[in-house]
């Protein structure tokens, strides 16, 4: 019988740097996700990626609390600042 799927959940996390604090854990938690399956998973599927890249990804979870996860690439911001040597990002001030 094929798993029934209940939702999609869309994170940014650190690569290699999953863990069961906010925002991960609880918005795993809400949906009855084993937070640290989720982040032993991940930090396994992201060690080859740039430490602490922030990394797209879409948590597809079942109704018997079973999951799968997608890596996606990031952000093309991310490779821009990269290429421009930007360390942070500036904010303007308005007073």
């Amino acid at each position: 019988m094929a798993k029934e799927i209940e939702g999609k959940l869309k994170l940014q996390v650190p690569a290699g740097q999953a863990n069961p604090s906010p925002p991960v854990g609880p918005a795993l938690g809400q949906r009855g996700i084993n937070i640290m399956d989720f982040c032993k998973l991940f930090n396994e599927k992201s060690k080859g990626e740039q430490p602490g890249v922030m990394l797209p990804v879409v948590v597809t979870y079942n109704t018997d609390k079973s999951f799968s996860i997608e890596i996606k690439l990031p952000p093309a911001s991310f490779f821009i600042k990269e290429a421009l040597k930007i360390k942070r990002e500036r904010r303007l001030k308005i007073y």
